[in-house]
């Protein structure tokens, strides 16, 4: 299979990221009460705030007075105060206040709305949605176990959307990106066999015993139960259960403007005695993270000269799999009917 990249700009819906779901777009902790942040949605700006209640609200991040960014300005009784003239918006984006207007000024002000997007909070996460249909768009994640420990770690990649999430089911690279002592080091390469099935938006390495005893595996006290589901748009859900013990190890990518990508893992245990390895686990977590993200930019390079990739054999079926999958999504919004699954159970076999 060969597939032409493009850029951000193309016309091709096939190679952008997709609107009408959800972001990741940082921890629940980022945003206190009373407080707020600007994130990125592609080249769309967000500010997303909390009320002093707790409830989140998310609006776009620009006065339409002048086009200042309200994330640079602060709350006062619950409003977003433009830092610029001092424009005055409610969580639900309707303008409240005009300071500068005179008494025979005769404008309606509350006529004056910002965009509002959907905005949940799950697992310690918020999430976004810009489109229209966040109820018909594939689930936000979330921990199916009550975890006591968990650790985020959020890096900026110089990458496509597409080519980010591509890594994702690329279990190839991971002999030769990821060839650490305390992971899967290069020379235990060997033929594996894996079964898939569909899931909802996406496909599911069906639960499977690891065969690999990596640190992170030995930690848990036995080789566990390992089960993998991708979703649309860019989610990465590995489960990990070693009888009562359960280890979640979530990914996501989230497009930010100027083409790049923010590379996300959220890890949840439910093992008290995990939470004393956080101080250890957090560098090898950014050293994972980042050798991805480095030959990720280094790829991206490559595309932006020759922009065309080769999809070849078993081990890039998934690959294929996301694009399909996308399309499929695309054709069901532009029809306004559901989306419907298109893959089948197979069995997959590759190197690694």
């Amino acid at each position: 299979m060969r597939w032409d990249r493009g850029t951000g700009m193309t016309g091709d819906p096939i190679r952008r990221a997709l609107d009408d779901v959800w972001y990741c777009v940082g921890e629940s902790r980022s945003v206190r009460p009373g407080g707020m942040r600007s994130v990125s949605l592609g080249e769309e700006a967000v500010v997303v705030g909390r009320e002093e209640t707790g409830a989140l609200f998310a609006l776009r991040d620009r006065c339409p007075h002048r086009g200042m960014a309200l994330s640079a300005g602060r709350m006062v009784d619950g409003n977003l105060v433009c830092p610029f003239h001092g424009w005055q918006f409610r969580p639900d984006g309707v303008c409240a206040a005009i300071p500068a207007l005179a008494r025979r000024d005769d404008a309606n002000f509350a006529s004056v709305r910002l965009a509002r997007f959907a905005v949940a909070e799950k697992s310690g996460l918020i999430w976004v949605n810009a489109g229209r249909d966040p109820d018909g768009a594939p689930p936000i994640p979330e921990v199916d176990f009550a975890y006591c420990g968990q650790l985020v770690e959020i890096l900026e990649v110089e990458a496509s959307f597409d080519l980010v999430a591509l890594s994702f089911v690329d279990p190839a690279h991971v002999a030769y990106v990821h060839d650490s002592w305390w992971w899967r080091p290069s020379k235990t390469m060997k033929e594996k066999v894996k079964h898939f099935a569909p899931s909802p938006f996406g496909f599911t390495m069906t639960s499977h015993t690891a065969k690999t005893a990596s640190l992170a595996y030995r930690l848990l006290g036995s080789i566990p139960e390992v089960e993998i589901e991708f979703r649309l748009p860019g989610v990465r859900l590995e489960r990990i259960t070693a009888g009562e013990k359960r280890l979640a190890n979530y990914t996501f990518a989230s497009p930010l403007a100027n083409g790049r990508t923010a590379l996300i893992n959220a890890m949840y245990w439910n093992i008290p005695a995990l939470n004393l390895l956080k101080p250890v686990a957090r560098p090898l977590m950014r050293q994972f993270l980042g050798q991805d993200r480095d030959v990720l930019q280094i790829a991206q390079r490559g595309l932006d000269r020759k922009p065309a990739m080769v999809l070849m054999g078993e081990s890039d079926v998934q690959s294929q799999w996301y694009f399909s999958l996308k399309r499929e999504f695309l054709r069901a919004r532009e029809a306004g009917s559901a989306f419907v699954n298109p893959l089948e159970p197979r069995e997959l076999r590759w190197r690694s």
